[in-house]
C-alpha cells in the first residue's frame, strides 16, 4: 500500500524568515541606491566617466559590467532553480539578493523568471536527511 501521507513543505522558521527579510530589504534598498543616487545621477556619473576614482565610481563601472552581461538575473535564476531542486536557505538567500538587484538594474527578464521559480521552490518538500 502506497504511503499517502503529505511531505512537508520547505518553510523557513520565523529566525530564517527574519533573516531573509533582512537580506531582500538591503539588497533592495542598495541596489536602489545604486540605481538613482549613483548611476542616473547626472552629478555623480559626470564625474566617474571623467576619471574620478572613488570606491563609488568603481561600483558604478563593476554595476555597469555586471549588468551588460546580465549576470543578476543569470546568478538569480542559477540559484533559484539550484533552490527548486534541492531546497536551502543559502540558495534562497542568493537567489533573493539577486533577484533584488536585477529587477532594480533593468535585469528584469531573467530576474522575473528567477523570482517565480523561488515561489515554486516554496512548494517542494525540504530535503531528507539520512
Amino acid at each position: 500500500m502506497p504511503d499517502l501521507t503529505m511531505r512537508p513543505l520547505f518553510l523557513p522558521t520565523a529566525r530564517q524568515l527574519n533573516w531573509l527579510l533582512i537580506v531582500a530589504f538591503l539588497s533592495l534598498g542598495e541596489a536602489l541606491y545604486l540605481r538613482y543616487m549613483a548611476i542616473e545621477n547626472v552629478t555623480v556619473s559626470l564625474a566617474c566617466q571623467a576619471g574620478r576614482d572613488t570606491w563609488l565610481c568603481g561600483t558604478i563601472r563593476l554595476t555597469i559590467v555586471l549588468f551588460t552581461y546580465e549576470v543578476f538575473g543569470a546568478v538569480a535564476l542559477a540559484a533559484a532553480l539550484l533552490n527548486l531542486l534541492r531546497p536551502s536557505l543559502v540558495l534562497v538567500t542568493v537567489a533573493l539578493a539577486a533577484v533584488s538587484f536585477g529587477v532594480v538594474l533593468h535585469n528584469a527578464d531573467l530576474s522575473a523568471l528567477a523570482a517565480g521559480v523561488l515561489i515554486l521552490s516554496l512548494a517542494r518538500p525540504p530535503p531528507t536527511t539520512g
